[in-house]
């Protein structure tokens, strides 16, 4: 693929991954046809900092956090729960965007791979 579109790629989508997953994701890239470039522009990447807002803010006791990003076991065992009697929201608060950003490598992966 073309060089400068693997870079907008990047700048635009490097905070949806973790730092050490972007050599990755630009190696990735790099070895693509041009054929893909319409796949890879269409993922539903989700927002790590949307993700910790609605922990914050509410969704976190609930498991609308873990929901959000694809993690329906975790969400299920949060709803059941209410967040681990509020301690399993609290550490979600911190956890929730590496979580996010590792969904986002694993749909990234399986979507090209």
């Amino acid at each position: 693929m073309d060089a400068q579109k693997v870079d907008m790629f990047m700048m635009m989508n490097a905070k949806f991954f973790e730092s050490y997953h972007l050599n990755a994701v630009r190696d990735k890239l790099m070895s693509l046809d041009e054929t893909k470039w319409g796949m890879v522009q269409t993922l539903q990447l989700k927002d790590p900092t949307t993700a910790l807002i609605i922990s914050i803010v509410g969704g976190g006791t609930l498991g609308i956090d873990r929901f959000f990003i694809g993690d329906t076991g975790m969400g299920i065992g949060k709803l059941l729960t209410c967040g681990g009697l509020g301690i399993w929201t609290i550490i979600d608060w911190f956890l929730i965007m590496g979580a996010t950003r590792e969904k986002n490598m694993e749909m990234f992966q399986t979507s090209l791979y």
